[in-house]
């Protein structure tokens, strides 16, 4: 739904900068404040709170600047690289007339992407390779409500329940995660109980009417940035569930940024020496916080206790750069180099596999997943006949993808993919010969791989129910370094199982 035409942006004197524009359902004024974060080295917008501002009255844009900053929610933004976005209907009556629309017209304008600037996403549908417009920048599933009075009387009347929109990837649910309601003078409704509410200076009857709320803070007066350090940063409304995000230090985990990169750990990670090293690339559309969280290998990383380092717009990052920032973490922590290990998801999982066809004798193993990218003209790195692509040095690999994915994911989907895994197998040096057709599939013993494997074990994962069916294949030594799989109910997507069973087989290998 974006805009074609980018609003005008003003540069405003401390470096911050403010536009606005009127929508079909309400107007937006938007305040980005000045940052010290450089959006092009370390992305924080899967953590980012979508911080909305429903004015009661409409402000002026001094107005809104100076109620961002002394309100602190400014300072907010800023430690996020994000905006304070203020919002007023277009209809008439305002808020009184208003209705769910607004906010879902709201959130259909919003995008997270690694591609913005001025708090301004300009979408580019890659796989389509079509532009798709102007967006305002954040995260939907992170959506935070600041609302007065009469505004605060529509998210009482219209918000609290399950609201049904444009999601990341197309139509899905986009109930917000918080509301701050100031100042209500009805009632409200709570259908969804789940929904964070902070409840600021309202009667007694009305905090009566949130006793049923899951997640409330009951204030006299509103303390923006005290409220969201204690309260407010924790919740994601994530696919429709609300998700509560880890504090690292109740559990022993270091988070901290790097120079392209941000590195997970636990406090007690190199105590006992040198420790294993993933390197993580992220997907296309999304960023190295995205991959950490939504795949769920920073939890894998605590559970098994190793350094993962997620590596920031690894597009910009070839193979060789991503082998000198290895070399620089080197310096930083105390790693294995018996055990460094590369992963990743969709584009990630190109760069994965450039890792094994371009640096084999770095990785004592690699975890590419969602992503069988040609292996001849290929648009991502090496091709087949080459100067430098690997053709004789085995790596072992796990490798799975979705059976329902819309993308080329796995053999039967497409004769590119099959031929990727060819590849794979003959640097291995399988026992097994792929001598498979992909104008053959119906035919196929293994109908998803082609051929199955020596031994096929099966993963259930109890939070979703999917099953993983892994293939493995020994090679000509007797070793089986070769893991192929599938998720039976998976789209494009990279879950924290696979990553689970995906580093239980390949942290088995040493260099």
């Amino acid at each position: 739904m974006g805009l074609m035409i980018r609003p005008t942006v003003r540069k405003l004197p401390d470096g911050g900068k403010f536009w606005e524009h009127e929508y079909e359902h309400f107007y937006l004024k938007a305040y980005v404040p000045k940052t010290d974060i450089d959006g092009t080295v370390l992305n924080y917008g899967f953590k980012a709170p979508l911080l909305l501002v429903f004015e009661e009255t409409k402000r002026t844009e001094e107005e809104a600047i100076a109620f961002a900053e002394e309100s602190g929610l400014a300072k907010i933004a800023s430690s996020y690289d994000s905006s304070v976005l203020f919002v007023y209907p277009t209809c008439e009556g305002g808020w009184d007339n208003a209705d769910v629309s607004l906010y879902q017209e709201l959130i259909a304008n919003t995008r997270i992407d690694p591609r913005y600037e001025d708090g301004i996403v300009e979408y580019y549908d890659f796989p389509n390779k079509q532009f798709r417009g102007y967006y305002i920048r954040g995260a939907i599933y992170r959506a935070d409500i600041y609302s007065y009075g009469k505004s605060a009387d529509y998210c009482a009347r219209n918000l609290l329940k399950t609201i049904q929109g444009e999601y990341l990837w197309g139509p899905g649910e986009i109930t917000p995660i918080m509301i701050s309601m100031e100042g209500l003078t009805e009632a409200p409704v709570v259908e969804r109980k789940d929904i964070a509410v902070i409840s600021v200076g309202n009667t007694d009857e009305i905090n009566k009417a949130f006793e049923s709320c899951k997640h409330l803070l009951v204030k006299d007066v509103a303390d923006y940035q005290a409220d969201f350090k204690s309260f407010v940063w924790k919740y994601k409304m994530w696919c429709g569930k609300v998700e509560i995000e880890p504090d690292f230090d109740e559990i022993g985990m270091v988070a901290e940024p790097g120079e392209g990169y941000f590195a997970y750990y636990n406090k007690d990670t190199f105590e006992n020496g040198p420790a294993p090293l993933v390197i993580g690339f992220h997907g296309g559309g999304d960023s190295a916080l995205f991959l950490t969280y939504v795949s769920g290998w920073w939890e894998v990383c605590h559970k098994h206790g190793f350094l993962f380092v997620a590596i920031e717009n690894h597009q910009n990052v070839t193979p060789t750069k991503a082998i000198e920032i290895i070399e620089k973490l080197k310096k930083r922590y105390n790693i294995d180099e018996k055990r460094i290990y590369a992963t990743g998801f969709s584009m990630g999982s190109a760069k994965t596999w450039d890792m094994f066809q371009e640096y084999p004798d770095v990785f004592a193993a690699v975890a590419p997943q969602s992503a069988l990218f040609p292996v001849r003209n290929n648009p991502f790195g090496k091709s087949l006949g080459d100067p430098g692509m690997n053709t004789s040095v085995s790596v072992p690999i796990f490798y799975a993808g979705g059976v329902k994915s819309p993308l080329p994911e796995l053999p039967f989907q497409a004769d590119e993919s099959l031929e990727r895994i060819k590849y794979a197998a003959s640097v291995n040096k399988l026992k097994v010969n792929f001598n498979v057709d992909f104008s053959d599939k119906e035919n196929w013993e293994d109908k998803i791989y082609g051929i199955p494997g020596d031994r096929v074990e099966q993963f259930k994962d109890p939070s979703t129910g999917g099953v993983l069916t892994v293939n493995y294949y020994d090679s000509e030594d007797g070793v089986c370094r070769t893991a192929f799989g599938s998720v039976d109910n998976q789209v494009h997507e990279c879950r924290e199982h696979t990553c689970e069973v995906a580093w239980n087989f390949i942290s088995t290998f040493t260099k």
